[in-house]
């Protein structure tokens, strides 16, 4: 079959672009980290559930954030962040504010 006749049959605007519908994992090719320091959160699962469960009340449980974490591709980028700005709540990186401060104290 050739390609002409494949094409014949697709409409002009089959093409769908990821960047313009915010797929989790595509960014525009012009924008790069230098550029823009936090845009590794547009990757971030988080992004994409309940914020709560990254902010539990005290003494609530963490388990659903840090199980959504260990599959996020910018975790390192999150936990990072999170250890440059003291960021004192929330789960960051797979790590309670607990978790961070231990790190801190070990690398100190």
């Amino acid at each position: 079959m050739a390609i002409t006749e494949i094409r014949a049959g697709v409409p002009s605007d089959w093409f769908v672009d990821p960047v313009r519908l915010g797929v989790p994992g595509v960014r525009k090719q012009t924008i790069t980290e230098d550029d823009d320091a936090l845009a590794w959160q547009g990757d971030a699962l988080c992004a994409q559930t309940d914020p709560e469960a990254f902010f539990p009340e005290k003494g609530g449980s963490t388990r659903e954030a840090k199980k959504i974490c260990t599959t996020c591709e910018v975790k390192a980028q999150c936990l990072e962040y999170a250890l440059q700005n003291d960021e004192r709540f929330g789960i960051w990186g797979g790590l309670s504010e607990r978790e961070r401060r231990k790190l801190r104290k070990q690398a100190s």
